[in-house]
């Protein structure tokens, strides 16, 4: 099937690494431009040298710290004038601290709020202008397979990332006239550096290795293991692409069936 993505502009947040990364690879394979940001230059350098050699495609970065409004408006300017336009926009943030309705006061609520919420807030403000420019756009939003069933020990990203779901609903019944597409995506236990961080909090806090931890949430799993990036970053592309003409509003997991909650 062809995507429509050859040409296609694509921003990706946070995507020197983990499912971001593996989203702009996989646009990237794709045909499409691709900026990627992170605040580690690093890192960004790194992953668009490795993303230009394995695809061919054009790939630009741009270090940005995505809690900061004036960044993120420097971001998507930056993206607009490399490719002189952007067709698709993929919200992404790492997730806030662990930890329970006790453990934070104000400041790391606070915190949580402009880098899970307010980020999506501001980018999509920024990007508007341009896809209704060009006629039309996809806006994907990568946040938790808590907004459908919330994980003990992250009261944060249960309350944030649920935002966005509802924020993203709202947001489809406003942009369809301008023939913009915007859909939410949870990933469960998908291979990344964040979820083998979670994991090793949970093992320390029961006594237990990393290992165990996941072995024992391999068998919560219908599909019996964790996710890959690389699936991850499948739908993630479809819903971004001109192959994806009617589906808007909508939020779907991607957690081989792991949250049963309907």
């Amino acid at each position: 099937m062809d995507l429509g993505l050859r040409n296609k502009a694509v921003l990706v947040l946070a995507s020197s690494k983990g499912l971001g990364r593996a989203t702009a690879m996989k646009f990237a394979e794709e045909g499409a431009a691709v900026m990627i940001t992170s605040r580690d230059e690093k890192a960004l350098m790194v992953t668009a040298n490795e993303i230009r050699k394995k695809t061919g495609s054009r790939i630009e970065y741009a270090v940005c710290d995505i809690t900061q409004k004036e960044e993120i408006t420097r971001l998507v300017k930056a993206a607009a004038d490399a490719f002189g336009k952007i067709d698709v926009l993929v919200n992404n943030a790492g997730g806030p601290p662990a930890g329970t309705f006790d453990s934070f006061g104000d400041e790391e609520w606070e915190f949580g709020f402009n880098l899970t919420l307010m980020s999506l807030v501001r980018t999509v403000r920024e990007v508007l202008p341009y896809m209704r420019e060009n006629g039309g756009g996809r806006i994907v939003n990568i946040a938790s397979s808590s907004f459908k069933q919330p994980i003990d020990g992250l009261i944060l990203s249960n309350t944030f990332r649920t935002a966005i779901n509802g924020l993203s609903k709202s947001l489809s019944q406003e942009l369809g006239k301008d023939g913009i597409l915007i859909n939410t995506i949870g990933p469960g236990r998908i291979g990344t550096d964040r979820v083998a961080e979670l994991d090793s909090k949970a093992a320390d806090a029961n006594s237990v290795s990393p290992e165990q931890v996941k072995e024992q949430m391999e068998k919560s799993i219908p599909l019996g293991r964790y996710g890959t990036p690389e699936e991850f970053a499948k739908t993630i592309v479809y819903l971004g692409s001109e192959a994806n003409t009617y589906i808007t509003g909508q939020s779907f997991l991607i957690d081989g069936g792991m949250v049963k909650a309907l």
